[in-house]
């Protein structure tokens, strides 16, 4: 019977140590991060900038116009300020409606003719208008490259022009009313955007937009005088401008970067034991009396 006991624990032993070295050999279980895109959905957006505007060419039907040369022409720089609505579809492309206004540019040129030369001035002023589409570049340390275009009207406004004939002693002097016009307009756009948290996003651009054209109101002589119709035409009206802009999320989809979510922790199964198979019983041998 000793025997029997002996090999029973050695058996189990045996099946224990094997366990015991098989749970030694598993793997150590560790939770793979998961990447889960979200989105922004709706946001507010404000800009501010300034610009820096340029004319193609200056024109009129007044008489003599063709014998003239515009010597020297340009804008100053100029504020805006705009408000939108967009929304962000995914990581990558999000739309936006905006409406800005821009402050009065003072414009001037230098036009010589035939025995004399003319110095204009005035200002122009804009409500610029743009259905805009943009691509996120992808996500470097919470800054998004981005590029983008628009498309949309601009109501033009020619304010304060004057004509000096500056070669007649005194100035002879002529002037317009103001005069708006809307033109079609469109816009490209670049920039780099920086996640300052998930509902608040800055934003640093460079914008071309084409303002189409402009005019003064007819022009009238310093004595009342108006003997033909004779307005300016300013064509090919464009500019680069430099914005800063703030967005807010209004929530929806919270956020526009990958974050990254941990799975809830499993342990691994425990092992399965499979006792050793007892040794086969063999009775003792009978016992050999002597004698």
């Amino acid at each position: 019977m000793k025997s029997i006991h002996a090999s029973l624990i050695a058996g189990a032993a045996a099946a224990m140590i094997a366990a015991q070295a098989q749970a030694a050999d598993l793997p150590v279980y560790k939770a793979a991060p998961v990447v889960v895109k979200e989105f922004g959905g709706w946001y507010l957006r404000g800009d501010i900038g300034m610009t820096n505007q340029k004319v193609k060419g200056l024109d009129s039907p007044a008489p003599g116009w063709a014998d003239t040369t515009i010597v020297q022409k340009g804008f100053d720089s100029s504020p805006l300020f705009g408000v939108g609505i967009g929304y962000q579809f995914n990581d990558w492309f999000r739309i936006d409606a905006t409406g800005e206004y821009r402050g009065g540019a003072t414009f001037r040129a230098l036009q010589n003719y035939p025995g004399g030369s003319d110095d204009y001035h005035g200002t122009k002023s804009e409500w610029l208008f743009l259905a805009n589409a943009y691509v996120d570049l992808g996500t470097w340390w919470c800054i998004t490259p981005f590029i983008g275009a628009g498309i949309g009207y601009s109501q033009n406004t020619i304010s304060n022009w004057r004509d000096v004939n500056i070669n007649v002693p005194g100035g002879a002097l002529a002037y317009s009313d103001s005069h708006s016009q809307w033109e079609m307009a469109w816009a490209l756009h670049a920039g780099l955007a920086y996640k300052v948290n998930k509902n608040f996003t800055a934003e640093l651009a460079y914008r071309y937009v084409n303002l189409g054209d402009a005019r003064t109101n007819d022009m009238i002589g310093y004595d009342g005088s108006n003997a033909t119709y004779n307005p300016i035409f300013l064509n090919g009206i464009t500019s680069h401008d430099i914005k800063l802009a703030l967005r807010w999320s209004l929530g929806g989809g919270a956020y526009d970067a990958p974050v990254t979510a941990f799975p809830a922790y499993a342990p691994p199964p425990p092992p399965v034991y499979t006792p050793a198979p007892a040794p086969a019983y063999s009775p003792p041998p009978p016992l050999m009396r002597k004698g």
